[in-house]
């Protein structure tokens, strides 16, 4: 009898721990979900907050770390050219004329008015093919040779007006990714200072370095694209404008030397 109550005795111990254990290990399951969970949590929020980010905070930030030596240059580099870019944008699009219309008020008013009433013509329309027309018609009293003298000389004059500045243009988009260079080169030598100060190669230890560099080349590529896109433009804009201004001189001579007829 006493044998058979300490079985028992022991078998309900044994159940009694066997629970003890199981809920010890539900309680560590639990826990560890919980942790995950929390986890999971967390890197969805950082996902999250990575792409509520936009391109200019990007921006913002790969410039930052770039150091603001020589992205600061680089930067003052894309506001001037930009400055430049966008004034001879305006002047050279004021300048720019409907030669076809302007030929023909001042043939028209040749023909009814004479050589006033075609300068008349002229001082009331804007550009450059107007002002060469002016010019022209000024002279044409003396001969035809000297109004056509005039016409070339102001032709050249407004040429040099119309590439005003476009040079600065230019020297920007040279010096931009020259300076981006630079600033790679520096970096990578304060790299190499580490490492020989150091003694041994840690990514950890050139990466900052490093990531500057790349980050000064970048921008100065960025810089010298953008600027470059406006110069080709401006560029087009002046050589259509310039042919505009030769063919409208052939015009004149020719309307002049009817006229003297």
């Amino acid at each position: 009898m006493k044998r058979l109550f300490s079985i028992l005795a022991m078998a309900g111990l044994f159940v009694l721990s066997t629970n003890t254990v199981s809920a010890k290990a539900n309680a560590v399951v639990s826990n560890l979900s919980s942790s995950m969970a929390t986890f999971a949590v967390m890197l969805q929020d950082d996902a999250a907050a990575e792409s509520t980010k936009g391109f200019t905070q990007v921006l913002k930030e790969q410039f930052i770390q770039g150091g603001a030596g020589f992205m600061g240059i680089v930067l003052l580099c894309l506001i001037l050219g930009l400055a430049v870019a966008i004034e001879r944008i305006i002047y050279l699009n004021m300048a720019s004329t409907n030669t076809g219309k302007l030929k023909q008020q001042v043939e028209d008013a040749l023909s009814s008015g004479g050589i006033e009433a075609a300068k008349e013509v002229c001082r009331n329309t804007k550009g450059p093919v107007a002002s060469i027309y002016y010019q022209g018609l000024d002279r044409a009293d003396e001969s035809v040779e000297s109004a056509e003298k005039a016409v070339i000389a102001y032709g050249g004059v407004q040429m040099g007006q119309l590439e005003k500045n476009v040079s600065w243009l230019s020297l920007f988009i040279a010096i931009a990714p020259m300076l981006g260079f630079m600033g790679t080169v520096i970096g990578m030598i304060q790299a190499f200072q580490k490492i020989s100060a150091v003694g041994n190669l840690s990514a950890s230890l050139i990466a900052g370095d490093i990531q500057v560099a790349l980050l000064t080349t970048v921008f100065g590529l960025i810089t010298a694209i953008i600027l470059q896109i406006f110069y080709n433009y401006i560029i087009a804009k002046i050589d259509s404008i310039v042919n505009d201004m030769e063919d409208s001189s052939i015009t004149l001579i020719d309307m002049l030397v009817d006229h003297k007829k």
